[in-house]
């Protein structure tokens, strides 16, 4: 049986950030995609302002969020919008930027 969600990432900046994550965190990180692969609907956090209609999923002991939004279609896509660190709301700027560029 397949995952009811397929992964994207919004772009390749989102996919060099996964890429980029350090040794210690990729597992934490690979699981939440597992988690988000099976059930996106049903976890995460909803955001609000610019970034309405994601959500963010919180790593507290490593300091990481990824945040994603659910495309519904044919398939329903998981797009990864950004996954980094907090530090100053970088991580929501980042996806505040990407979504812009993509509207």
């Amino acid at each position: 049986m397949s995952a009811p969600f397929e992964l994207r990432f919004i772009d390749e900046r989102a996919a060099g950030e996964y890429r980029s994550l350090d040794g210690s965190v990729r597992p934490l990180v690979d699981n939440g995609l597992a988690r988000l692969r099976l059930r996106a609907d049903a976890i995460g956090n909803p955001l609000s302002g610019r970034l309405q209609g994601c959500k963010e999923l919180k790593f507290r002991s490593a300091g990481i969020r990824i945040i994603f939004r659910i495309m519904n279609g044919e398939v329903q896509i998981v797009e990864i919008v950004a996954i980094g660190r907090r530090d100053g709301g970088a991580v929501f700027h980042d996806a505040e930027r990407r979504l812009d560029g993509r509207a």
